[in-house]
């Protein structure tokens, strides 16, 4: 199972920044995880499990996914279809389905927990010195 217990602050949210607790932030560079290919979703699916699919497939966390996690995630979804589809429905297969989901970082609450945070890119921005020697070098007929 997963890690479990409440779901942690946001780092931001935080007095003193994790980083300066001991630092769980590990840097991983572009690249040096091994190519995978995304399985194609089964047509037969539940539309919820399909959704999930979906979402889970533009999400952040899958930069990190291995073949194994997409082989996993295909197999829960797989579960899930049959479940939403069954007539008799248990409580305790969802428990597992969703707790394993939970393992491949589905939700925000679950990524926290594992103190990892995905936030959107900051934008690059030119610093006016380079805007102005490039217009500068423009208006010579050099660039």
């Amino acid at each position: 199972m997963g890690v479990r217990g409440p779901i942690p602050n946001r780092e931001e949210d935080l007095a003193r920044p994790r980083e300066r607790k001991g630092g769980d932030v590990q840097e991983v560079t572009k690249g040096t995880a091994l190519p995978t290919k995304v399985p194609h979703a089964d047509s037969d699916w539940h539309p919820i499990a399909r959704k999930l699919w979906d979402a889970v497939k533009v999400s952040g966390q899958t930069t990190y996914y291995q073949q194994s996690d997409w082989a996993y995630l295909y197999s829960l979804c797989d579960d899930l279809s049959h479940y939403k589809k069954s007539f008799k429905r248990s409580s305790q297969m969802a428990q597992v389905i969703y707790a394993a989901l939970g393992n491949l970082l589905v939700t925000e609450g679950d990524r926290r927990r594992a103190r990892i945070e995905l936030s959107e890119p900051e934008p690059e921005v030119k610093p006016a010195s380079v805007t102005a020697i490039e217009d500068y070098k423009r208006s010579l007929g050099i660039a």
